[in-house]
């Protein structure tokens, strides 16, 4: 059962020492040409994101019980094989439900890792019913890919590794979805740097929480096709912790194209050799483009790496 408590700092420390055997150390490396700016590469990540973290101290902090049970998440991918991955490093069935949007590449690396894979139906939301039938119908407990406490300390650890390597860090900037990585990373460093600033960067196509901060209340989104489409997806019907986190603790959320995130996913090609699907290039994508300032000493966070052979191709060849 998802505890209703917000998570706090203490949460993120705990959540810090149980996961470190499930995780890589991933590099801060230097991208002088974008301005003051070092890159958070959780792209080499274990499963290509940072959605490992969050999914293994919410499978760790299971008990007996639950873990006999299984687990079931609902995923646009990246939580989906992050969860699919450390299930089977605990011996833990897991079901994965999807909507027909996910690319195929993640839906079959999600099953290459041993989950079942159940296709919900058209967008996320729909995906989120299934999750949350099937839960109903076996006991299974529903891992939810942000507005989860446990989530959310697991993903703050990288707030914690950010300020540790790089203690005068001045902005992070980082991709924005359904909220669970920046709410729990500008928890952590805001507690460890007061007067630390953290960004938010969506595509322009669906932004559901920078929909939703603009209208004081949750909106409903129209998911749209993007190359950021591990950004894509709407909050939830009842949203208890994100939204709110992401009102009280970012300092600007602020929005990317299309064209500027292809340019992102280039830039990182073919100066720094990396291989970043397009919502974990937004951050870069805000820098090249002017949209935040890299004057500062800045950290963006490049969140993923799982992106389609013939869309990499296509975009950055």
């Amino acid at each position: 059962m998802i505890s209703q408590a917000a998570p706090t700092f203490a949460d993120i420390v705990a959540a810090r020492r149980r996961i470190a055997g499930l995780i890589r150390s991933t590099p801060l490396v230097t991208a002088a040409e974008l301005g003051t700016v070092s890159l958070k590469v959780e792209s080499l990540q274990e499963t290509g994101s940072f959605k490992v973290r969050g999914a293994a101290n919410a499978l760790l902090m299971l008990d007996a019980a639950e873990r006999a049970a299984g687990v079931v998440a609902v995923s646009s991918g990246n939580h989906g094989r992050a969860v699919a991955f450390v299930a089977r490093s605990l011996g833990i069935a897991a079901t994965v439900c999807v909507s027909a949007r996910v690319p195929a590449v993640k839906v079959e690396a999600i099953g290459a890792l041993g989950a079942r894979v159940v296709v919900g139906g058209p967008g996320q939301d729909e995906a989120e019913a299934a999750a949350h039938r099937l839960g109903l119908e076996t006991g299974a407990t529903f891992i939810h890919p942000f507005d989860d406490p446990r989530v959310i300390a697991g993903q703050g650890t990288l707030g914690c590794d950010i300020v540790e390597a790089a203690p005068d860090t001045s902005t992070i900037v980082v991709p924005l979805s359904g909220g669970g990585l920046i709410s729990g990373l500008a928890l952590a460093a805001k507690a460890l740097r007061p007067r630390i600033k953290v960004i938010g960067v969506s595509q322009d196509r669906g932004p559901a929480m920078y929909d939703s901060l603009r209208a004081g209340r949750l909106t409903d989104v129209v998911e749209e096709d993007t190359l950021a489409d591990a950004l894509a997806g709407g909050l939830g019907a009842e949203n208890r912790h994100t939204l709110r986190m992401c009102r009280d603790l970012l300092d600007d959320v602020v929005l990317v194209s299309e064209e500027e995130i292809a340019a992102a996913m280039r830039h990182l090609r073919r100066r720094h050799g990396l291989r970043v699907e397009g919502g974990g290039a937004v951050g870069v994508a805000a820098l090249l483009a002017g949209k935040v300032d890299a004057t500062v000493a800045t950290v963006a966070v490049i969140s993923g790496g799982n992106v389609a052979d013939e869309t990499w191709e296509r975009v950055t060849g």
